[in-house]
C-alpha cells in the first residue's frame, strides 16, 4: 500500500520534552566545534575532506555507485569528462553546497533559494528527465521510500504545499532552535518531494543551508549526509515514522540530532589531532635545532625529516626508508646513521614502532610527546645516548640499501 501526502496542520510540530537530550547534546558539540581555535590553512583542508564525505553520502543515499578516482574527478574545480550519471550527480551537488557555502548570513530562505539549489543539483545530470527549478505539474507524481510513500499530488496541491512551506521556514519555523529548523526543512521538503528528481539532494542540501545558521559553515562545515548513509536504514525509518504520525517530527529530530552531535564530534576529533601536531613540529623544530655540536646538528636535521614524515602519517618501515633515502644513502655507513636516527627518536619516546608482521613496522609520531618531555630531559637523553644501537629493524633497513 502506498501512503498518500496529507498537507501538515502545523509544520513543526515536535515533544519538546523528548528533544531535550539530543537538542542539548547536539548544542554542546556545535559550541564545543565552533570555540576551539584552528589554523585557517589545515582547517580548508578538512573542510575538502568534509565535503567529499557530504557529496559521496548525499549521492550513495540515492543509489550512486562511483569509485574513489571517480568522485575526486567529480569534485574537480575544473572537472575533465565525466563519464556516468554519478560522477555527473556528484559533480551537480558539488557546485550546489559551494554556491550554499558562498551565501550571506542574511540570505532569505525563499522559494527562489530552494528553486536555484535544484537548479545545481540536476542541471549536467538529471536535467534529460528532470526540468531544473520546476515544480511538478498535472499527473507528474512520484513515489518513494520503504514502506512507499507518495509526495504531494502534482500540480496545485505540489505548488500550495511547496509555498506553505516556503512561507513556514521565513515564519512558525524561525521561533524555534535553528538546529530543529535545519531538520524540520530537511523533513518537510523530503516528504512532499516537489520535484520529478533530486528531490532528496535537495533536501540535504537545504538543510546544509540552514545549519550554516547555526555556525556549521565554511571551515567547520559537517558532512550529515554521510551520517545519514552510514545510518541509511535508520534516517529512513525516522522519516517514514513521521509520516505515520502525521507529521511529528520528533522521531527525525531525535535521529538527526544525535547525527549533528556525532558528526560534531568527527570533525572536533580531527581539528584537534592537528592542533597536536602544530604543537609538535613546534617543539621539534625548537628543541632538535638548539643542538651545539656540528655532528648533533647534522644528525638533528635528518631527524627533523622524518619526524616530519611521520606527521603526515603513520608510514611502514619500508615507505620512511624511500623517503629518507636521500638523506643517507652517500654516507659512509648509511645503514648505521638510519638505524641511529630512528633508535635516538625512541629513546626521545619522539616516536612509536610497532611490528605487525613478519619483518614488518610501522611507525608513527607520538603526539602526547609535547605534553610529556620537558626540556632538561630532551637534553639529557641526547647527550646519553649512544652513537648507534641494534634494533630489530636493521634488518630490514640493510636489505632496503642493499
Amino acid at each position: 500500500m502506498t501512503i498518500r501526502y496529507a498537507l501538515p496542520a502545523s509544520w513543526i510540530e515536535y515533544d519538546p520534552l523528548e528533544i531535550a537530550g539530543p537538542l542539548t547534546a547536539a548544542r554542546a558539540a556545535v559550541l564545543s566545534l565552533t570555540a576551539i581555535p584552528y589554523q585557517r590553512s589545515w582547517a580548508e583542508k578538512l573542510q575538502v575532506i568534509q565535503l567529499k564525505r557530504e557529496v559521496a553520502g548525499t549521492s550513495r543515499i540515492e543509489g550512486a555507485d562511483f569509485t574513489e578516482k571517480e568522485l575526486d574527478a567529480a569534485m574537480a574545480e575544473t572537472p575533465g569528462q565525466l563519464h556516468t550519471r554519478s560522477q555527473r550527480q556528484a559533480a551537480a551537488t558539488v557546485k550546489a553546497y559551494r554556491w550554499i557555502a558562498g551565501l550571506p548570513d542574511d540570505y532569505p530562505a525563499n522559494e527562489e533559494l530552494i528553486l536555484e539549489i535544484h537548479r545545481l543539483v540536476i542541471t549536467g545530470a538529471d536535467d534529460d528527465h528532470c526540468p531544473p527549478g520546476r515544480l511538478r505539474g498535472r499527473d507528474e507524481n512520484v513515489t518513494f521510500g520503504a514502506p512507499r510513500h507518495r509526495g504531494a499530488t502534482g500540480g496545485q496541491e505540489c505548488e500550495m504545499a511547496f509555498r506553505r512551506f516556503c512561507t513556514s521556514l521565513e515564519g512558525e519555523m524561525r521561533g524555534h532552535d535553528p538546529l530543529v529548523r535545519a531538520l524540520a526543512a530537511h523533513y518537510h521538503f523530503a516528504a512532499m518531494h516537489p520535484f520529478l528528481d533530486g528531490n532528496g539532494r535537495t533536501a540535504r542540501a537545504l538543510e546544509a543551508f540552514f545549519l550554516q545558521r547555526c555556525g556549521l559553515r565554511d571551515t567547520l562545515f559537517i558532512a550529515m549526509s554521510n551520517y545519514y548513509y552510514e545510518e541509511k536504514n535508520a534516517y529512513l525509518q525516522a522519516l517514514a515514522d513521521v509520516r505515520a504520525n502525521g507529521h511529528d517530527l520528533t522521531p527525525f529530530l531525535c535521529f538527526g540530532l544525535k547525527g549533528v552531535e556525532l558528526q560534531c564530534r568527527r570533525l572536533f576529533d580531527e581539528i584537534r589531532v592537528n592542533i597536536s601536531k602544530a604543537l609538535y613540529r613546534n617543539l621539534m623544530f625548537d628543541l632538535f635545532n638548539r643542538l651545539k655540536s656540528a655532528r648533533k646538528r647534522v644528525i638533528a636535521e635528518r631527524q627533523i625529516k622524518i619526524l616530519t614524515l611521520l606527521l603526515d602519517r603513520t608510514m611502514t618501515m619500508d615507505e620512511l626508508i624511500a623517503g629518507t633515502e636521500g638523506l643517507y644513502r652517500n654516507l659512509k655507513n648509511p645503514v648505521r646513521a638510519l638505524i641511529r636516527d630512528i633508535n635516538g627518536l625512541i629513546q626521545l619516546e619522539a616516536i612509536s614502532v610497532r611490528r605487525v608482521g613478519e619483518d614488518r613496522y610501522e611507525i608513527s609520531v607520538r603526539l602526547e610527546w609535547p605534553t610529556e618531555i620537558t626540556e632538561t630531559e630532551f637534553f639529557k637523553r641526547v647527550k646519553e645516548m649512544p652513537r648507534a644501537k641494534t634494533h630489530g629493524i636493521s634488518r630490514i633497513v640493510h636489505e632496503r640499501f642493499g
